[in-house]
């Protein structure tokens, strides 16, 4: 597809919008459409790019993921019984199809970048962080984020790529997956793993062998809100300044937002907005403007409509003031 230089991709997709969980799980299937209605109510019209991906390659996915890990989730879905990890994260029938979906709209995406069609991208079902190399954890079944920090050195010969996260849960799955890597830098705003899943993300979690010093962990007491996370912020932005990333990988899950039934942050929307408009100003900077955002949780409706429509309204503004 054609777009121009400044042009903000949104994934939307029936296939991306497929990944989520019944029967009253907080990762349902609806979370998709509340944040692409909101969206189009918001008038961006032709100052965004919809598009939507097919599934990624097995070869994709085995970017990050062990070859028996994704046999293993095929099989499980395959028979729709079952747990794909100790109980948040069941197996269904297609539920496989659509994690490939998720990591393929976050692959396409950063191709769209890689490639100049855009400078920003957001997909909102995506930023599965809690899956590991060899497992599922979390409601995330395939690490999309993974995937795309392994293509964009494999494929793009990349060597500083900054993850960053502000999902109230800490990204466990990314962070020890590049725990000794010095080339992937790391910032994680999230409630303090003593209150909250999956339990990790102490400030003492700094990166090991290698990377020993290089990771920024920095957990937020329950019910911290806007004034918190912009001292917390300013921190992120000091690291980034130090690591001089090519790309940045942002993961804005909206589970931070007060009201959220399964978190005690007390965040605002204003927060990922403040956020992008800030992480687009530095990716201008030293990444020749590549951000990709993806929406990662958020069980209040409301909010992640709102959060995430805040994102790309700061990625639509910055490229206008481009």
């Amino acid at each position: 597809m054609a777009s121009g230089h400044n042009d903000v991709l949104v994934m939307k997709g029936a296939n991306i919008a497929a990944y989520g969980f019944g029967d009253g799980h907080p990762f349902g299937p609806d979370r998709h459409d509340a944040f692409h209605r909101e969206l189009a109510g918001r008038g961006f019209g032709d100052r965004i790019t919809l598009a939507s991906a097919t599934e990624a390659t097995h070869a994709e996915i085995a970017a990050f993921h062990t070859r028996e890990h994704i046999s293993r989730v095929e099989t499980l879905c395959l028979a729709g019984t079952g747990w794909l990890d100790g109980g948040d994260t069941p197996a269904r029938r297609g539920l496989d199809t659509a994690a490939a979906a998720v990591v393929g709209a976050s692959v396409f995406a950063m191709e769209h970048i890689m490639a100049g069609h855009a400078r920003r991208a957001f997909v909102p079902i995506a930023g599965l962080h809690h899956a590991a190399r060899d497992r599922s954890a979390g409601f995330c079944v395939y690490n999309d984020c993974g995937v795309v920090l392994e293509l964009l050195r494999s494929r793009h010969g990349l060597g500083r790529i900054a993850y960053v996260d502000i999902d109230a849960h800490h990204g466990d799955g990314v962070f020890y997956a590049f725990e000794d890597d010095p080339g992937i830098g790391f910032a994680d705003i999230h409630e303090d793993g003593r209150y909250l899943y999956p339990g990790t993300g102490a400030a003492s979690e700094t990166g090991r062998g290698a990377a020993a010093g290089t990771k920024l962990n920095i957990p937020l007491a329950p019910g911290a809100g806007d004034d918190e996370f912009r001292v917390a912020w300013e921190r992120v932005e000091g690291y980034l300044a130090d690591f001089r990333p090519e790309f940045i990988l942002f993961q804005c899950g909206a589970d931070s937002l007060a009201g959220d039934p399964i978190t005690h942050l007390r965040l605002s929307p204003a927060a990922h907005g403040y956020a992008a408009a800030r992480l687009c100003a530095l990716a201008d900077r030293w990444c020749e403007g590549r951000l990709l955002a993806t929406g990662g949780g958020g069980y209040n409706r409301r909010n992640l409509a709102l959060a995430w429509t805040a994102v790309v309204e700061s990625f639509v503004a910055a490229g206008q003031a481009a």
